[in-house]
């Protein structure tokens, strides 16, 4: 066959009149849950049974020793998988209709059940899958009929099985595929390339050659496949017709001069159609629509760019030399738990872009689809992660007991179902593995970065390595493709030396621990930060004693060219590990977040947005300036966050000081701190000053007055501050207790109820507060230093969504209305 390639407008536009064959259907209503199967209650999915709660610290009692913390003596841990009753079986159920007459291939996809799914169709076990985190999908085709079907899913979350809030239930989208022939196209198998070639044009253009290959499935002979690329603007950017087959797969490869290349900054899509046909056509090949009848056709999004690491330029996108500002995230959404949730994901990687941050860590599981693809479309390069312990079980019932049977079912899933994401940059097989200090953990390091390599070439290895000394006497380390290091910055330096990589990466870094609003005199810097309040110091010189500050991060990303990036623990803090205080009660949440579990920025994210941030400047001012009369003429010290060198700081209108930051101090380098100020009322000011020693920015805070009203600030995905009438999107408002000019009352702990009424529902609050033990999904919660956030849900119908704020106790009401379109 004769290939036709034709660039921009040379697409036939008669396809668009054909008939799509392929149905994707997203099975999200009309779910019935029950926990013992007797009595049912009507669900949406992604669902979390466990959310709601009660916290009690019996759900998964653990008395252990947690040796990643340096323990080694047990004790009683109540809040590690964050109290919530997600141990226990589950049960869901729903029919799914067929046509009458569909003689074609059924399948169900799962993007994630938790745990230990056992799917059955009509009566029949259709397929189980191990790994609560993993996508898996089941050719449901031999148990299915005609007409209505019944699908049955049942769940078994075993206690001691997690070291964090996993949560509980199908908690990811289901989506039954059906294609009418056996014959189709085989969408896990599409691998894709890309390849950036520099003035290769008469014009001296850049070229950038871009290949897709496309496995048919029960391919009998003379099917023929076509494609299509449609480029960022809409514009059609090539067709190819028919496509070259080799092996039962389509490869089609188009060189586009100048194309618009995917980075977090430029983060651009091309759409590519592929169709097939059964090539009985009329014979006549140059016609696009002339190959016979469409047998399938699938929409993949791609982006182009390249990913490498080099001892010489370090990492590389697209060619060009960049660290990796990244973060780690659990996979929990806060007060909404696990159920995965497209607007929230948004909202978490909006609020970490505008941080300067441009890199997640999945940890420690494989990632959602709708994660993947919200990363796509808003440009943040991933570590796609696996798995958190193999053989070697870090919990008693963990995945070790599923590992030697499904790690490579795993990986094989993980790498499937992900590997034409363009922001997955690095794959990572394991977080700190115990058997890193071994020969048998090296082989199997080997293995699974073997396995990886041979579902996709394009990307680099790498995980995360605690036993540093170990990892290098046993060659584990070496073994990896890009050696990962959490924490461990004296090991740095000798894992250089060490290794022939010429790089390294801080695969987990910082694990700094703070809560939002809350401060302790004196301000002491420590790794033993332990308060009666169960909470942490938002100066953010509290750490662990395996752990470090941010500043000591930045210290060796900054002074050493071969160190290639970092992912900090943790973007927001999540449900379980409530590290340091894994032993207090009610403690049930961490404290490693950038933002607190309701989103909300702490102070340490105006030190990481101060020096990530590139495009705009930072000027952040704590502690907060309304304190009691007992603090009246205390020291107080105040530190300013800001990508300035230089600032002068004043009470009152009595300057404290013109100081400029100092590399020679652990604490002064990245930061501005006055650390004599005594307290007095009133206003601190501080002004900030450019290289030449110009006034650039100042900011202000104020004491605060007594309390006057709720002030509201509404986030919705959409710019226009709107909803989609589609059941699921969500607006996050954040409630704050104010004075009269509008001034935070920072020490604010009143009950509000919230009412929702028109075209939505309360969907859930959060506070930020480690300890709260109010439930979420209950419209009551008290502020935590002077704030909350509330979370509504669009419905269906167009209308106005009515939030009523009250706060009882002062007789306050607040009351904000959001289109829903």
């Amino acid at each position: 066959m004769k290939l036709q390639l034709f660039l921009a407008f040379a697409f036939s536009l008669t396809l668009a009149a054909q008939a799509q064959p392929r149905q994707e259907i997203s099975l999200q209503n009309d779910w019935q849950f029950s926990r013992d199967q007797m009595t049912w209650q009507t669900v949406s999915v992604p669902h979390d049974w466990a959310i709601s709660g009660p916290f009690d610290k019996k759900w998964d009692l653990q008395t252990v020793a947690i040796t990643q913390n340096g323990e080694t003596q047990a004790t009683e841990k109540s809040g590690r998988s964050g109290a919530l009753p997600w141990i226990g079986d589950g049960y869901y159920k729903r029919t799914f209709n067929l046509p009458a007459g569909f003689k074609g291939i059924a399948e169900l996809v799962f993007d994630g059940a938790m745990s230990q799914p056992t799917v059955i169709i009509n009566g029949q076990k259709a397929g189980f899958w191990a790994y609560g985190y993993n996508t898996f999908r089941i050719d449901i085709t031999p148990f299915t009929k005609e007409g209505d079907n019944l699908l049955e899913v049942s769940l078994k979350n075993q206690e001691e099985s997690s070291r964090w809030y996993p949560g509980a239930g199908i908690y990811r989208p289901v989506t039954l595929i059906l294609t009418p022939n056996e014959t189709r196209i085989d969408d896990w198998g599409v691998t894709s390339t890309t390849v950036l070639h520099k003035g290769k044009t008469k014009k001296g253009a850049d070229i950038t050659e871009f290949t897709i290959e496309v496995p048919i499935v029960h391919a009998i002979g003379g099917e023929v496949m076509a494609l299509r690329m449609i480029g960022p603007d809409g514009k059609n950017m090539a067709s190819i017709y028919p496509v070259p087959m080799k092996g039962g797969k389509a490869i089609g490869r188009i060189s586009i001069p100048d194309a618009k290349l995917w980075t977090p900054e430029t983060p651009y899509l091309y759409k590519v159609f592929a169709t097939l046909y059964d090539g009985n056509g009329k014979g006549d090949k140059k016609v696009y629509d002339d190959f016979g009848k469409v047998i399938d056709e699938k929409i993949f999004t791609v982006g182009l760019r390249t990913v490498r690491v080099s001892k010489e330029k370090g990492f590389q996108l697209n060619g060009v030399t960049r660290k990796l500002k990244g973060v780690c995230l659990h996979h929990d959404l806060g007060p909404l738990g696990a159920a995965v949730n497209k607007a929230a994901l948004v909202r978490q990687i909006k609020i970490m872009k505008e941080m300067g941050c441009d890199a997640i860590r999945t940890a420690h599981n494989m990632p959602s689809q709708w994660q993947m693809d919200i990363c796509d479309s808003l440009g943040m390069m991933v570590m796609a992660e696996s798995f958190d312990m193999w053989i070697y079980p870090k919990c008693k019932n963990g995945y070790a007991q599923f590992f030697e049977e499904w790690a490579e079912k795993d990986i094989t899933n993980l790498v499937k179902a992900n590997r034409n994401h363009p922001s997955i940059v690095m794959w990572s097989i394991g977080n700190e593995i115990p058997e890193q200090w071994s020969e048998e953990g090296r082989q199997m390091a080997i293995r699974l970065q073997g396995l990886v390599h041979s579902l996709d070439a394009t990307r680099p290895v790498t995980q995360g390595m605690d036993r540093v000394d170990n990892a290098l006497a046993s060659g584990f380390a070496q073994a990896m493709d890009i050696p990962g290091l959490n924490y461990r910055l004296n090991k740095y330096q000798k894992s250089y030396d060490t290794l022939t990589h010429g790089f390294l990466l801080g695969s987990e870094t910082a694990s700094t621990v703070s809560s939002r609003g809350t401060y302790y005199f004196p301000v002491t810097p420590t790794d033993k930060g332990i308060h009666p309040d169960g909470q942490c110091s938002g100066y953010d010189v509290e750490w662990c004693p395996w752990s470090n500050l941010p500043d000591d991060d930045w210290q060796w990303q900054d002074d050493k060219d071969w160190v290639i990036g970092e992912f900090v623990w943790t973007g927001f803090d999540y449900l379980g590990e409530p590290t340091p205080y894994d032993e207090y009660w009610p403690s049930r949440s961490s404290y490693f977040g950038i933002c607190d579990l309701a989103g909300l920025p702490k102070d340490r994210y105006y030190l990481y947005r101060s020096h990530w941030n590139k495009k705009e400047h930072t000027i952040h001012l704590l502690p907060h300036w309304t304190w009691g009369k007992d603090r009246v003429g205390e020291v107080t010290p105040v530190y300013c966050y800001t990508d300035y060198d230089e600032a002068e700081l004043f009470v009152n209108g009595k300057s404290q000081g013109r100081i400029k930051k100092n590399p020679k101090e652990r604490l002064d380098r990245y930061r501005l701190r006055w650390n004599n100020v005594k307290y007095e009322p009133g206003k601190v000011k501080v002004v900030v000053y450019d290289a030449n020693g110009n006034p650039a920015g100042e900011k202000v805070m104020k004491t605060a007055g007594k309390p006057a009203k709720l002030n509201t600030e509404v986030w919705t995905q959409n710019t226009k501050g709107s909803l989609k009438s589609d059941g699921q999107d969500l607006a996050y408002v954040t409630v704050s207790l104010v004075d009269k000019n509008g001034t935070l009352v920072p020490d604010g702990t009143d009950q509000l109820s919230f009412e929702v009424s028109g075209a939505g529902t309360f969907r859930a609050v959060c506070n930020g507060d480690a300890t709260s033990l109010e439930v979420f999904t209950e419209p009551t919660m008290k502020l935590f230093a002077g704030q909350l956030v509330v979370v509504c849900q669009a419905g269906k119908e167009k209308g106005q969504l009515t939030l009523t704020v009250k706060d009882k106790q002062r007789k306050l009401t607040k009351k904000i209305s959001i289109p829903v379109e």
